[in-house]
């Protein structure tokens, strides 16, 4: 399995604990939710979900709606299916958020991760911030190691471009601190009196999730969806 196909099981098992759902709806929740998935397709989607239904952890149910009823008799047209978790797709999902090796760590894998923190145990996400901050403080040493080599041989703007990956990731990691010292101290993130956590909200920063409503990369009108 590659690790992009990891990510998406992932989420899409995530998706499907909070509540059934068909193929349009979970692309949809991707693609606002998670933005490593912006810019995926159905193709793609689909055959993770069969994947997902030839390993037991998911199940194909027709869809119940009274669009769905009416649209079998359309010229063409059948009616959705919609994927439900079964109980050992939940006992799977469980084992995947209690991971928290170095995959857990990297970009893609982490905004994925970090979306459902609501459903992970505080000592797994005390380890998974952990473990992004020292890759992130790993990733800045060598920026800065890299800059001040190269520094005399390179133009104004590249440079500029380079302080401002470094400042990014900075902004980061001070993003992570906030989120461990309350981890540390029990408080809940949405918790009364605590202020949104300091975050780089610069699209297609490392890690950072997009704003709830941002539907870019959605289907367009003509799109079907199973």
């Amino acid at each position: 399995m590659s690790r992009r196909s990891g990510i998406l099981e992932f989420a899409v098992l995530g998706l499907l604990r909070e509540s059934p759902m068909h193929g349009y709806e979970l692309r949809k929740r991707l693609n606002t939710s998670l933005g490593v998935f912006r810019a995926f397709s159905y193709g793609t989607l689909y055959p993770c979900l069969k994947t997902l239904v030839a390993n037991g952890w998911l199940i194909e149910e027709p869809g119940h709606t009274t669009e769905d009823a009416l649209a079998a008799p359309l010229a063409g047209r059948r009616a959705k299916i919609v994927y439900r978790l079964t109980a050992e797709g939940k006992e799977h999902f469980e084992e995947l958020l209690s991971q928290t090796g170095p995959d857990a760590y990297e970009d893609e894998h982490f905004a994925a991760r970090f979306a459902f923190f609501g459903q992970t145990s505080r000592d797994v996400r005390m380890r998974v911030l952990e473990g992004r901050r020292s890759r992130l403080e790993e990733r800045l040493e060598k920026m800065s190691a890299s800059l001040a080599r190269t520094r005399e041989r390179l133009d104004d703007y590249t440079l500029e471009l380079q302080r401002h990956g470094m400042e990014s990731v900075e902004r980061e990691v001070r993003w992570l601190n906030e989120l461990i010292e309350s981890e540390r101290a029990g408080r809940d993130l949405k918790g009364p009196g605590r202020g949104e956590p300091t975050r780089d909200t610069t699209e297609g920063a490392p890690g950072v999730l997009p704003r709830t409503g941002d539907t870019s990369g959605l289907d367009t009108p003509g799109d079907t969806a199973t």
